[in-house]
């Protein structure tokens, strides 16, 4: 709740800044670094290219047919002209056409807070922060609308899912490791949607969430010929799948 309220004031008309990772599961555990999104208000991804347009942004198109699963390019559809942000800067002509850079945005935004690129993030020396520039699509796309209807089970509720979709989704700077095209390509993130769910769990799937964690950081981990197969990416993405497959009743202490 605090990290929520802390992200609301810090947000204005240019960004939006949403805790993430574990702090903004409400999960800091020790060993966890601080993961933020900056959402860049300024410039909009949009997969309907008959949206209503506001003057004062730049709106990319999705081009996900030469990408993996998960990955899209985004090009350029509309930027009324702005000195101070000069989104072509941040772009790579192709044929006549303006693909956003996941290399140049972190390349904008490095400074002496975090000088590094890590991954999709710049981060400070230490490792303590992990800052991720994104992109938002407000609506949400059709690589994923077979996610509203799958699960059969309580979880998640309809509000729940109402409230994911109704955010739309997030595109992080980074592409498909050795991709021809790797520099322009964009990770679909549903962080936030995944805080939500995570947000929706029973105390029990909590736990078995928070067990999980610590069975990576306190035993996998500490194995040399283990460490780095997994990470809590993957714990969680489990979890989830699980409990769209199994009723509510199952999660209980015993």
């Amino acid at each position: 709740m605090m990290n929520n309220v802390r992200d609301y004031f810090d947000s204005n008309d240019n960004k939006s800044i949403i805790t993430s990772g574990s702090f903004g599961e409400g999960l800091e555990m020790r060993g966890s670094d601080l993961d933020i999104i900056f959402a860049m208000n300024y410039i909009e991804v949009c997969e309907d290219k008959s949206v209503p347009l506001n003057p004062n942004k730049a709106y990319f198109t999705i081009e996900a047919n030469a990408t993996q699963p998960g990955y899209t390019q985004l090009r350029l559809g509309y930027e009324h002209y702005n000195k101070k942000l000069n989104i072509l800067e941040i772009c790579e002509e192709i044929g006549g056409k303006y693909y956003c850079s996941n290399f140049c945005i972190k390349q904008r935004f490095i400074n002496e807070f975090t000088p590094i690129v890590h991954g999709p993030c710049t981060s400070d020396k230490n490792g303590f922060y992990d800052i991720a520039y994104c992109l938002h699509c407000k609506t949400w796309i059709r690589q994923a609308q077979q996610w509203i209807k799958r699960s059969n089970n309580a979880w998640p509720e309809f509000d729940v899912k109402q409230s994911i979709v109704a955010h739309g989704v997030l595109f992080v700077p980074i592409g498909v490791k050795g991709s021809l095209k790797e520099h322009l390509e964009w990770r679909i993130s549903f962080s936030v949607g995944e805080k939500l769910l995570i947000h929706s769990f029973t105390h029990t799937q909590l736990l078995c969430y928070v067990l999980m964690k610590i069975l990576l950081k306190d035993v996998i981990e500490i194995d040399l010929e283990s460490k780095n197969i997994l990470c809590t990416y993957f714990m969680k993405t489990i979890l989830f799948w699980i409990s769209e497959e199994l009723p509510l009743t199952t999660w209980h202490p015993s």
